[in-house]
């Protein structure tokens, strides 16, 4: 742990993005309970948004965990070095960063416009630079630092009738500047790793609408069903945890078959 953690009796510091709902809340309650602290992130567009982070964040607290959260677009220059500057300003360190905000996308190539791409780009990628640059300092401080980022299936898979073609560039850059990352900072002691998922249930589950996309995804995948964001957060967890210490550079598929 960092010294000004420790200072504040806080075993960890955990920063996760885009954790109000999804596989980044799925990750803050897996791994909430004493001594830990956790500055919870959502874009927060609508109230709905700050809603859901909200009550993400109540529930890591009557886990035991210290939380706090905060809100803004990743992809507008200047927030993601500012969500680690507030991280450090609450909780005086920050010991791990999840990467987990983004979006997926589907669009052919052929329809893709510069408007598209550098928004992907910005939102993944070039925000995640800028995530790790301004935690460099205070991972290096920390014992048990960690980076984990959210790539997907779709930098791994290509077809045409499911088209990412914005999102697949962005996760592949991402993906990139990971491995980069755990190559510069492996001296540092600081492991970096990406996690990519398959297809997983969204909160709300499948609704009538789209039942049979969701059924269709179930069939494509080997194992016979999408993941629950559980199964995601139990893979994040472990890359946090003391157990995965010399685990590093590593893009990690969570996707029941489906990138065979």
């Amino acid at each position: 742990m960092s010294a000004a953690g420790a200072d504040q009796g806080f075993a960890r510091v955990v920063l996760i993005t885009g954790a109000g709902s999804g596989i980044g809340a799925a990750l803050a309650r897996r791994i909430a309970g004493p001594g830990v602290a956790l500055m919870l992130h959502a874009r927060g567009a609508d109230e709905a948004a700050r809603a859901r982070l909200a009550a993400v964040a109540a529930q890591c607290g009557q886990r035991g965990a210290a939380c706090a959260t905060t809100y803004g677009d990743l992809a507008e220059a200047g927030n993601a070095p500012a969500l680690v500057e507030r991280t450090l300003a609450h909780f005086g360190a920050l010991d791990q960063l999840v990467a987990n905000a983004g979006h997926a996308q589907r669009q052919t190539l052929a329809a893709l416009d510069t408007g598209s791409l550098e928004g992907a780009f910005a939102a993944m990628p070039a925000a995640f630079a800028a995530l790790v640059q301004r935690a460099q300092p205070a991972l290096e401080r920390s014992a048990r630092a960690r980076v984990v980022a959210l790539s997907s299936f779709v930098a791994h898979r290509y077809r045409a009738d499911a088209p990412f073609a914005a999102t697949a560039a962005a996760k592949a850059a991402l993906e990139s500047l990971a491995k980069t990352a755990a190559a510069e900072l492996a001296p540092r002691g600081v492991t970096v790793n990406c996690v990519a998922p398959g297809y997983t249930r969204k909160d709300k589950g499948p609704t009538p609408e789209n039942a049979p996309v969701w059924a269709r995804a179930a069939q494509e995948t080997p194992l016979g069903h999408v993941a629950d964001p559980a199964d995601i957060a139990e893979l994040i967890a472990f890359l946090l945890s003391d157990a995965a210490r010399h685990i590093t550079g590593q893009v990690i598929h969570v996707d029941g078959g489906l990138t065979l």
